[in-house]
């Protein structure tokens, strides 16, 4: 590993909450030239409304304004995050479907910026926004920072999940047994209790047991339930 990529990942393992992130990322932002740094962390539950955090060093009235307009909602680069793990430079063609917000935030100095997303096998998906007042992020200098952009992207989402998830998603500190994640696989797979412990040589009284553990671990209401957060927090792979 390069020694300045190992050197920023361990600044921010030794970080112990996110405003301590967000004023290492706002430092290196800077290094790279941008006045500015946000970054976007969305668990992957609940599945209708998952909880997301936003976390910038934005002009304070265009936060709120931000949030009070709920923008996030028609935001082009929240959406292109939704769908693609490649970065997205800003410019009026991203932006063309939500012109209202791209005027607002341009006349806050948020004029030109990159966005760029990290995901992890727990579901969580990340997305971090570097931005300036001035000239338009160029190919070429894309090219020339992609390298730290992109390392910083990751350990930025290192970071924040290390010292904010557990905080909004206890579940993803959850352990399940090896005999917890096999019933639930099989439950997956559309299995019965009955069908389960014939699979698995045990009794159904047993699997019944180990998915009321897994249940009660997860907080889950019932098995569908349970399965389905389990595979969304990516412990039956």
């Amino acid at each position: 590993m390069d020694p300045w990529k190992e050197d920023l990942l361990q600044t921010f393992q030794s970080i112990e909450c996110e405003r301590q992130v967000l004023a290492m990322a706002s430092e290196m932002a800077r290094k790279l030239e941008f006045d500015y740094c946000a970054y976007g962390l969305r668990m992957p539950l609940p599945l209708v409304r998952p909880k997301t955090v936003l976390f910038s060093n934005y002009p304070a009235v265009w936060q709120a304004r931000y949030q009070a307009q709920e923008y996030q909602a028609i935001d082009p680069t929240v959406r292109h995050a939704m769908r693609s793990p490649s970065p997205v430079v800003w410019s009026d063609d991203l932006f063309a479907p939500a012109r209202e917000l791209w005027e607002e935030a341009r006349s806050f100095g948020l004029q030109a910026g990159l966005a760029h997303t990290c995901r992890d096998a727990s579901g969580m998906g990340g997305m971090l926004t570097l931005a300036r007042a001035g000239e338009t992020v160029t190919t070429a200098e894309w090219q020339a920072k992609a390298c730290h952009i992109l390392w910083l992207v990751q350990v930025v989402h290192l970071g924040m999940i290390r010292v904010i998830a557990p905080k909004l998603q206890p579940e993803i500190t959850v352990q399940l047994s090896r005999r917890e994640v096999e019933v639930l696989r099989w439950a997956g797979e559309g299995k019965t209790s009955g069908e389960i412990a014939n699979i698995l040589n045990i009794t159904e009284r047993t699997v019944n047991f180990h998915i009321s553990k897994a249940m009660a671990k997860l907080n889950a209401v019932n098995k569908t339930a349970a399965v389905l957060q389990a595979a969304m927090l990516g412990l039956l792979s």
